[in-house]
């Protein structure tokens, strides 16, 4: 068995940012990852995907971006070669394939055992992220015979996938590009859409990132926000990150011929049932989007901002078929395959320390873990501030957390 101050779960930015943080306090700790540093980037994510954010977006402590493309958006080996870098400048002592089997508390802090040996720990910081398994509905299980299914986490381009229809359920940023990648390669594709939040990819002549930094929208707190449990289960906004900052919203969808339904509620007897409510969600998406590009507007123009940028506009209103498609036979052979863009969830199997809700889902303010003395959690939506899930905010909250943890350890709360 073997002894740290802090054992740190998880090898992407947020274990690695908070990696630096201890190491600026002077707190000895091991960050043990199960596979390489940005393994997720490495294994669990589809071809073609980009960051959402623009590359100078991409701060971390002590690190940030050097190229020469900085509104540019990374694919995935330039988003592991920036986070295998980082874990080099800062020297991050990360001990790769270790895969962590269980945490426990006793009387002098935390036992953390791994395939590879023993680790005891006054804290613990949980960074093994937010996108562990992938997030289906339980009739995924009814699809007829024929119909294959494929997860987010499965898909990694459309050649894999049978000739025939597409259905792509979901509609945030996952689902819009699934969508939009099938349908190119020549397949139909449906797509089953619930709650979304539709958003443009540049406004006024600057990339909607750029605005949610410079009005304080992504450092708004946890603890300033009337629900912040609704806040946390919000979906992405459909954005996508392509070289002519081009939008992709359903709009964009269904003029590239992808065809809209509304949720898919359910499988009886084969038949896929889907709900009434697709120009319900894509109104309120129209009402919230806009009510976004209005604190932008007001931003701007008390901050002297409107001569500097092209003038205030709106997208059109997504448009929506009268009569949507209520239900479709899956054993009729339209459709061949189903893809889940319906999210990712943690995987805390091996936490075996009492701080999981009913819903799997770990117990903390900001951060601090609930009724665990010395445990933190990191990485996840809206941990402290309205970008914790991104690269850029991880490590605002990574120096948050290092603070109380080295105030945990000096007895001081």
């Amino acid at each position: 068995m073997q002894s740290t101050t802090t054992v740190v779960i998880g090898g992407g930015q947020a274990g690695l940012a908070m990696s630096r943080c201890l190491t600026d306090r002077s707190i000895d700790h091991v960050v043990l990852e199960r596979g390489e540093v940005a393994n997720s980037w490495r294994t669990e994510r589809w071809d073609s995907l980009r960051l959402l954010t623009p590359n100078w977006q991409s701060r971390l402590p002590g690190y940030s971006y050097e190229g020469d493309d900085p509104d540019g958006y990374r694919d995935m080996p330039e988003v592991i070669a920036f986070l295998s870098r980082y874990a080099e400048v800062i020297s991050a002592p990360v001990e790769t394939g270790t895969t962590v089997t269980s945490v426990r508390a006793d009387d002098a802090g935390y036992v953390v055992t791994t395939n590879q040996g023993g680790w005891h720990c006054r804290t613990v910081v949980l960074a093994a992220g937010a996108c562990n398994l992938p997030r289906t509905p339980a009739f995924a299980d009814a699809l007829p015979a024929g119909v294959a299914s494929v997860n987010a986490m499965q898909y990694r381009n459309p050649d894999q996938l049978a000739d025939g229809g597409v259905m792509v359920v979901g509609a945030s940023a996952t689902g819009t590009q699934f969508a939009d990648e099938i349908q190119r390669s020549g397949r139909q594709v449906t797509m089953s859409i619930s709650e979304h939040i539709r958003a443009p990819r540049t406004y006024r002549g600057r990339d909607l990132e750029w605005w949610m930094d410079v009005t304080g929208l992504h450092s708004e707190r946890y603890d300033e926000i009337a629900d912040i449990g609704r806040a946390r289960k919000l979906p992405s906004f459909q954005l996508t990150g392509t070289n002519d900052r081009s939008t992709l919203d359903l709009n964009t969808l269904r003029s590239r011929g992808v065809r809209m339904v509304g949720r898919f509620a359910g499988i009886s007897d084969g038949k896929a049932q889907f709900s009434g409510s697709l120009n319900n969600h894509c109104t309120m998406s129209d009402l919230k989007m806009n009510r976004l590009l209005d604190t932008v507007d007001e931003w701007a123009h008390d901050n002297g901002v409107d001569g500097e940028v092209d003038p205030s506009h709106r997208l059109e209103p997504t448009i929506v078929d009268a009569s949507p498609r209520l239900g479709m036979d899956l054993a009729s052979g339209e459709i061949k395959t189903v893809v889940w863009a319906t999210g990712y969830r943690p995987d805390y199997s091996w936490l075996d320390v009492p701080v999981l809700d009913r819903k799997g889902q770990v117990r903390h303010d900001g951060g601090v873990v609930d009724d665990a003395p010395g445990m933190y959690l990191l990485g996840m939506q809206f941990l402290r501030r309205r970008n914790s899930a991104l690269i850029d905010g991880v490590g605002h909250d990574a120096r948050d957390l290092s603070a109380h943890l080295a105030s945990y350890l000096d007895g001081q709360v």
